[in-house]
């Protein structure tokens, strides 16, 4: 999967935090937190703007992007945006354990709470 793919992926969800810290702190702290991540792997990388990762296995084909935007005043909006498809029977039940019980939205939202807390 590449860059032209993400967009095809249909939207799972969108979760935002205001850091107060700028986009390039910003973007080193994401730098620290999903480098040497499993199961993904970099797909667009523009510094201070967007992190896209991207992954696959045999029950989904996904995106995490990192969206950053200069709110003023020193502080970045941060948005994480997931796209995913889940093929087949094995897909929809993979789907419902990551997507239905809540898991994947509060481990993003901890993800965002650790950059808002570890970004200077």
């Amino acid at each position: 999967m590449d860059a032209i793919e993400i967009p095809t992926l249909p939207f799972v969800d969108e979760h935002t935090a205001v850091v107060e810290a700028s986009t390039d702190a910003v973007w080193r702290e994401l730098g620290t937190m999903m480098g040497g991540s499993r199961g993904f792997r970099v797909a667009v990388s523009t510094p201070g703007q967007e992190l896209a990762l991207v992954g696959r296995h045999p029950f989904s084909t996904y995106a995490l992007i990192f969206h950053l935007e200069e709110t003023g005043q020193g502080h970045t909006r941060l948005r994480a945006e997931s796209r995913a498809r889940f093929p087949g029977r094995a897909g929809a039940v993979y789907r419902w354990l990551v997507i239905g019980t809540g898991g994947h939205a509060m481990a993003i939202r901890h993800m965002l709470k650790k950059v808002r807390r570890s970004a200077p």
